[in-house]
């Protein structure tokens, strides 16, 4: 199983992703960030290569795709809320973004 975030992991971590668009959750146990493309075809290939990257990841976010925007929430379930799975996958989507 893998471990929560400590409170300084958390802190030094959610500093970095928030400037790149991630927020954390009502609550706090998971973060989100909505992507917007071109189109719905930009949409759906970010999802397609992030898709590959979480199955390689064995990580699966949660998301929606609506035309150009894709939103995603990252939590570890098994663990209960925000590890570094979540964090090192919204570094990876923000690269294929």
């Amino acid at each position: 199983m893998t471990a929560k975030l400590t409170e300084d992991q958390r802190r030094l971590e959610l500093s970095s992703l928030s400037a790149h668009g991630w927020a954390e959750t009502e609550g706090g146990d998971a973060i989100v960030k909505t992507f917007e493309f071109g189109d719905f075809v930009s949409a759906f290939g970010f999802m397609t290569r992030a898709a590959l990257w979480a199955e390689k990841m064995d990580h699966h976010p949660d998301w929606k795709n609506v035309y150009k925007t894709v939103e995603v929430t990252l939590s570890t379930h098994d663990a209960g809320g925000l590890t570094m799975k979540d964090v090192e996958l919204a570094r990876k989507m923000d690269a294929l973004a």
